[in-house]
């Protein structure tokens, strides 16, 4: 039968990227690779990769705190806590923390296709 996942606070793999501590708190494992799941905590003044997409998942992004700029193509969107915003395939997209504040964000990959990247590139 299979087993529940249960991390606390103040567990889960920390992977480090330029300004961004990103906590994984489900790596696929679970889900049979269907979610992963990370907590993302981004310092003031901090740009995120480069503009991308994806071509084979969903990424989530939602703001427990402090405000994230999302650019989608050329288009801007300023995201406070309690906003959702969802990629999906082949959606070029970016975001950064333009404030003074440090975000907190919780992001999906659907399937889990990016949580191995993200260690590699630690």
């Amino acid at each position: 039968m299979p087993q529940p996942s249960i991390v606390g606070p103040d567990q889960g793999e920390v992977v480090v990227l330029r300004g961004t501590r990103m906590r994984i708190l489900e790596d696929g494992s679970t889900t049979e690779h269907r979610l992963g799941l990370a907590e993302l905590v981004v310092d003031p003044h901090t740009d995120g990769p480069e503009q991308h997409w994806h071509a084979q998942h969903d990424e989530g992004f939602y703001i427990i705190s402090g405000s994230i700029r999302f650019t989608v193509g050329e288009t801007t969107h300023d995201a406070p806590a309690g906003t959702l915003v969802m990629v999906p395939p082949g959606v070029p997209h970016t975001f950064a923390n333009v404030t003074d504040e440090p975000a907190v964000l919780m992001t999906t990959f659907s399937p889990d296709l990016y949580v191995q990247y993200f260690r590699d590139l630690a």
